[in-house]
């Protein structure tokens, strides 16, 4: 009898609804929202608020999320860019006149505009069915009564417990109740952000209609007593940050009153008879379209995708597509990015050539629609002296160059049966890198950090400008439909193990579950997007599950090879939908690593 593939969870297939996330309770609270009789978009929205709940050390409430949703009914595709601007105030030249060659990756100077709350509330008003009181419920419940702790999040209190002692008293008053980090299997509460809730319910239920009440709750975010609670900190509260220094907040109440999440037309490359859709280059989801136009015309279906072949083929297209990140990208309202050009089969057909036998240890960006690329000086690249003993290198990573815990990000992803499908990356507003306000129950995001201070580069800082965020979801249509939705937290690596698993599923058959399974790997070849931006040439990290057989010839190829944990890379999420004569199947997979992510349906 033919005995199926050993995989770590089932491939979930079902037909009424599936969500699946990087927690398990945010997963089932996405399918009680299915349950229910709500659409894909109330379910990711109840998702991502008890995410915000129950990952604290990963997003946040004053965090971001890059949202891409097909609207089934109306045959829609679009990004939704919760990703807030940095403030008037934070220019080149006031981070020059404290003295600073970089934004600090901790305290308040680096916040920028909390765009998490309006961009779900975006999604609901326009293609939820739910009323906000409902989406809101389960995060309410969690903060309220409380969650269990995972290791993740007692690892990374203790981290930073004597910085929340001595420099962030509201950090240390929620996240330290009795005096000391909580202990993995035990409840957490955040009865402060359940009353920030309760309060933006109780406010706008004096609204008639639904939606009416989630554009009150819109303004009272962005125009009211939130706003007016972060305006009053950041002016307020000098706030020991990673310069080893005291700084008062750059946001205001006017910058938030001033922006509101929007909509956009993903980023789009046909490959092959599906077209997968990306966030624009405000973010990195770009050079997943790139490695798939660099990778188009080679064998990859013909390659062993545990094999050695394989791995150097996509690690070199890697370097490719990241280099020109480099050059290029930054927020399009801004920046021209050539975007068109970046995709076009004439360049990657050049590109493509510079993919050799052996591992390239150059940093090789191409020049696109005939210009002259322009990378960040190697000077600012890799200063350990630049890292403070106190605050680390930085959020999402903790710690020093002799201890470091490394911080990351989440994910979700829905499918109902009406075939609508979200893939959400939310992030920011880590517990580990910007104090609590203590009204409010929430830090603020320190996304400006990735800005860089050199005025010719197209991801510098300016007010009002996206930082070039690493959050990229994915979205596949096949005939015009929704047909995958999938990511993972993980920052540069986000779009490198996810095209292993998109490559695996699609072109050597295996189900998303055995493509998640499957042994992961990426390169840091390229400066990362985080301080202190190192970069290692020629790096290829692997899972301890490749063969022997298979580490030894990439070695031999010339890649810088660093063998890992056999489970320690990635926490990829997927969700599917497909036609068959008998009706619509709906798929799900999720992540073993770390023991935490869930997928769920029936």
């Amino acid at each position: 009898m033919h005995q199926p593939p050993f995989t770590t969870r089932p491939d979930l297939v079902g037909t009424v609804g599936m969500v699946a996330s990087t927690h398990w309770l945010a997963s089932a609270a996405g399918m009680a929202m299915l349950e229910r009789g709500g659409n894909a978009f109330d379910a990711a929205v109840a998702a991502g608020f008890v995410l915000q709940v129950v990952e604290p050390h990963l997003n946040g409430p004053g965090g971001e999320v890059p949202i891409i949703l097909y609207d089934s009914a109306r045959e829609l595709t679009r990004v939704i860019s919760g990703q807030g601007a940095a403030p008037r105030a934070a220019t080149i030249e006031m981070f020059q006149s404290l003295g600073l060659d970089r934004v600090p990756g901790t305290g308040l100077l680096a916040a920028v505009i909390p765009g998490a709350f309006d961009a779900w509330m975006l999604m609901l008003r326009d293609h939820g069915s739910l009323s906000l009181s409902d989406v809101l419920a389960p995060a309410i419940s969690y903060a309220d009564q409380g969650f269990p702790v995972v290791p993740d999040i007692a690892t990374a209190i203790a981290a930073v417990a004597p910085l929340f002692r001595a420099h962030w008293p509201g950090s240390a008053d929620l996240y330290l109740p009795a005096g000391a980090p909580p202990q993995p299997g035990g409840l957490a509460r955040n009865p402060m952000l359940a009353h920030t809730y309760k309060r933006i319910l109780a406010d706008s239920s004096t609204r008639d209609g639904r939606e009416a009440r989630i554009e009150a709750a819109r303004r009272l975010w962005y125009e009211g007593f939130v706003a007016e609670a972060v305006d009053r900190f950041c002016r307020t509260q000098a706030v020991m940050d990673g310069t080893g220094r005291a700084h008062r907040g750059l946001l205001t109440g006017d910058d938030m009153v001033d922006w509101r999440a929007g909509y956009e037309r993903p980023a789009s490359y046909a490959y092959g008879d599906l077209l997968v859709c990306k966030t624009a280059a405000w973010g990195q989801g770009p050079v997943f379209l790139q490695q798939l136009a660099l990778l188009r015309d080679l064998d990859i279906a013909g390659m062993d995708p545990l094999g050695e072949a394989f791995v150097h083929t996509v690690v070199e297209a890697a370097k490719l597509a990241f280099a020109d990140r480099e050059a290029y990208y930054g927020d399009p309202l801004f920046v021209d990015v050539p975007l068109e050009a970046l995709l076009a089969d004439g360049y990657n057909a050049e590109r493509r050539r510079l993919i050799g036998e052996t591992a390239s240890l150059e940093m090789r960006p191409g020049g696109a629609g005939n210009r002259t690329p322009r990378l960040p000086s190697d000077a600012l690249t890799g200063a350990d002296t630049l890292i403070d003993p106190v605050f680390g290198t930085g959020d999402p990573t903790l710690g020093t160059p002799d201890r470091v815990v490394e911080g990351d990000t989440c994910h979700v992803d829905v499918v109902d049966r009406w075939g609508n499908m979200v893939s959400a990356t939310p992030s920011g507003g880590w517990l580990q890198s910007s104090p609590v306000i203590p009204e409010l129950g929430f830090p603020l995001s320190t996304r400006a950090q990735m800005f860089w201070l050199d005025p010719g580069l197209p991801s510098a800082l300016a007010p009002g400008r996206r930082p070039r965020t690493t959050l990229t979801p994915t979205l596949v249509l096949k005939q015009g439909r929704g047909a995958l939705a999938f990511g993972t937290p993980g920052g540069d690596q986000q779009d490198q193990w996810q095209l292993a698993m998109f490559l695996r599923h699609l072109h050597h058959g295996m189900s998303l579950q055995q493509a998640i399974d499957a042994p992961a790997f990426h390169t840091a070849h390229f400066p990362a997007s985080f301080w202190p931006r190192r970069a290692h040439p020629g790096s290829l990290t692997l899972e301890g599950r490749f063969s022997a057989e298979t580490i030894e010839a990439l070695r031999r190829r010339g890649h810088r090879v660093t063998v890992t944990g056999d489970w320690s890379l990635g926490r990829l999420s997927a969700v599917s939908y497909r036609e068959t004569a008998e009706g619509p199947l709906l798929g799900a997979a999720a992540n073993p690593r770390r023991m935490q992510g869930y997928a769920v349906g029936r």
